[in-house]
């Protein structure tokens, strides 16, 4: 690295270890979270973090035929229903003073992927991420569906639509924003018993991004990954730089180079830091080590 990129690089915060298998980790976004003004604020914050978890741990921990995938899908499916962060009822308007959904899931034993992105029916966008994954994939697809395409694929799946009143109670709630960051996004990655890892990501974006706007969170590769030789990820932070720094795909590179996974990681969020964006990850590996890095200001 030249000197003056060395310079721009923000110092990186990270909780690292190791967890007996199974294991699951979630996190509620990074940013500023400025509206943390008092106490009963970060109690609210833990609150919807916990529920979360152990909507992903009652999964995970349910026996033989439990698996990561279905634990992560849990866990995030929770987060997007508490209203409390920047995903499902509780996303950030755009531009326009509408809503659209982002999520991506990855199975990292089966390769399956899918994802929607500038969606506007569904209730748990990341619901409908993984019954594109059990529909489509690599390599005939799709992988990815946006806009119209993923609401029709959710309607005609027989998913839930997000109505005004589920919006309406979480903007009562967190005053037509998310309770914490608006920044935010939010993800899980597991570990089964068996040593299969996947993740889950999903977030409304960007507080007033232009209509249409989508960041790394359905983008594997960037804000989801999952490989059962190197790790789970889930990512959340300034989406284009973690798209053009290829975040989650560099933390498998890097691993397969033979870096650790808190090294990789930090390498990831150094590359995101020198394209002037911040944020954080969460990853676990097959056998339970795991990191929450982040190089913003705080992640949840």
């Amino acid at each position: 690295q030249s000197q003056s990129q060395s310079q721009s690089l923000r110092p990186v915060t990270a909780d690292t270890g190791r967890l007996t298998l199974p294991a699951i980790v979630v996190h509620g976004g990074a940013g500023v979270f400025e509206r943390i003004r008092e106490t009963v604020d970060a109690a609210r914050l833990l609150e919807g973090l916990a529920a979360a978890l152990e909507a992903g741990w009652a999964v995970l921990s349910g026996g033989d035929r439990s698996t990561a995938l279905d634990a992560v899908i849990e866990a995030v499916a929770a987060l997007e229903d508490s209203g409390r962060f920047n995903a499902g009822r509780g996303a950030v308007t755009t531009s326009s003073g509408a809503h659209e959904f982002d999520a991506s899931i990855m199975d990292g034993t089966t390769g399956k992927v899918g994802a929607i992105c500038t969606a506007t029916w569904p209730a748990n966008p990341v619901r409908v991420a993984r019954a594109l994954a059990e529909a489509g994939g690599v390599p005939g697809g799709p992988v990815l569906l946006a806009g119209s395409g993923a609401d029709r694929f959710a309607e005609e799946q027989g998913f839930a639509q997000m109505t005004a009143a589920m919006l309406a109670s979480a903007s009562l709630e967190g005053g037509n924003a998310p309770f914490f960051s608006t920044e935010g996004t939010v993800g899980a990655v597991a570990v089964d018993i068996e040593g299969n890892v996947a993740a889950a990501t999903s977030t409304g974006g960007r507080a007033g991004q232009w209509q249409g706007r989508v960041g790394d969170s359905p983008i594997p590769g960037a804000g989801v990954w999952a490989a059962k030789d190197t790790a789970a990820v889930s990512a959340t932070g300034a989406g284009e730089a973690f798209v053009v720094a290829g975040f989650s795909h560099r933390i498998d590179w890097k691993m397969r180079d033979g870096a650790s996974l808190a090294a990789a990681v930090a390498a990831a969020l150094d590359a995101v830091s020198a394209l002037g964006g911040d944020g954080g990850g969460i990853a676990i590996t097959p056998d339970g080590t795991f990191t929450a890095s982040f190089n913003s200001p705080a992640m949840a």
